[in-house]
């Protein structure tokens, strides 16, 4: 037999579960889209700049989570311009221009700061 006892009550846990649920801790995700955007278009390899320049986000947000998606507009003969310098791309004489992967690396440094911006105001409740 298993018996289980408590003594107290729960107002400070309840207390923490309702300041978390309160506080806005995706307040700052603007920011980051905006810093994303700065990293991306710096990495961004420039031939004529059109598609460094043509980086943006938007923040979304639904019942159950946020959302950051950075796009980029440049589209040329129906091609994203990116996703050719990002994967590589043939060309009109039936060559082959090999990728380079710009994009991980420059997002990775947001990302790791929103994990550990998050989790620090997760704790810190």
């Amino acid at each position: 037999m298993i018996t289980i006892s408590s003594s107290g009550d729960f107002r400070r846990t309840i207390k923490s579960l309702k300041r978390m649920s309160e506080a806005d801790i995706f307040a700052s995700l603007e920011s980051y889209g905006e810093k994303g955007v700065s990293a991306l278009a710096a990495a961004t390899p420039q031939d004529s700049g059109k598609a460094a320049t043509s980086w943006s986000y938007n923040v979304t947000r639904s019942k159950t989570s946020w959302s950051i998606v950075w796009t980029n507009s440049n589209i040329e003969n129906g091609f994203p311009v990116v996703i050719g310098l990002q994967y590589g791309h043939g060309t009109g004489t039936g060559g082959w221009v090999q990728g380079q992967d710009f994009i991980n690396p420059a997002i990775r440094p947001i990302f790791d700061q929103i994990s550990q911006d998050v989790w620090k105001a997760v704790t810190s409740v």
